[in-house]
């Protein structure tokens, strides 16, 4: 597979901090990572839809890019409660996270849904960044490689070639995320990671080795080391253990000279 020259680190801080709460966090992680290359390194945060605008006006792009944890994929009409893709381009959102294990599991998104939404953020400029994930029961039935296989296809239907260098690609086993999550082995993960890889590549072609796939479930300073070390890991999504700055900024150091000299 091919190397990926740059790590990429973000998290997505869910349904927790405040807009004073980001300000304060976008600002002392600008400042901790402020030395880091950002060529070898693409540094993002989704905070909560309340905290958009004022992240975007808080870290330049070139710092830290921002994201938006879920989109509409109409750009405007009768839908009470969603936020459409014209919203989202005021603010100066660069990111659209689409299809976490939440979205999908809590909320009931299904696959096509997902896939409205990519081909919508493609459309105004976005980059997607789609999460992919099986749950325990499918990993118990030994049918992980599928579903995974299911989700990017139907999720990726209708994107070309020429557009494929601008998704990112998140796996996020369902059972691995969250306060009870199980920490999927370094070994577990990379194999995923390569399923999607390879899926990729029989999608677009050699486009798909373009394609930046990171790993997120329950990642933590024990395993950040054993995780991007990996060969088919080019990043990873964080969850609790980046939502403090110093501990994010201590997890970026961990991984990235390992990420260079893999």
């Amino acid at each position: 597979m091919k190397k990926m020259n740059k790590l990429y680190m973000g998290t997505n801080t869910k349904m927790y901090k405040t807009i004073a709460d980001t300000v304060d966090y976008l600002n002392e992680l600008s400042t901790l990572t402020e030395d880091l290359d950002r060529k070898h390194l693409e540094l993002f945060v989704i905070p909560s839809f309340t905290a958009l605008e004022s992240a975007s006006k808080t870290v330049s792009p070139e710092s830290i890019k921002i994201g938006a944890q879920n989109m509409c994929w109409e750009e405007q009409g009768q839908f009470t409660g969603e936020i459409s893709p014209l919203m989202i381009k005021e603010i100066g959102v660069s990111i659209i996270e689409i299809g976490h294990s939440e979205r999908r599991h809590v909320f009931g998104e299904t696959d096509t849904e997902e896939n409205k939404k990519v081909l919508a953020a493609l459309k105004h400029e976005f980059t997607p960044l789609l999460c992919v994930g099986e749950t325990l029961e499918q990993r118990q039935l030994n049918v992980s490689d599928e579903y995974l296989r299911i989700q990017l296809k139907v999720g990726l239907d209708g994107v070309t070639r020429e557009d494929a260098h601008k998704l990112w690609i998140a796996y996020e086993p369902v059972w691995a995320i969250g306060v009870n999550g199980i920490p999927a082995t370094a070994e577990y993960a990379d194999n995923k990671q390569k399923v999607i890889k390879n899926t990729l590549i029989e999608l677009f072609g050699d486009a798909g080795l373009d394609i930046p796939v990171l790993y997120g479930g329950s990642v933590n300073p024990d395993n950040v080391e054993g995780l991007i070390q990996m060969p088919n890991i080019d990043g990873l999504f964080i969850g609790r253990s980046a939502w403090d700055a110093k501990g994010f900024n201590k997890l970026i150091r961990q991984a990235m000279p390992l990420f260079m000299g893999k």
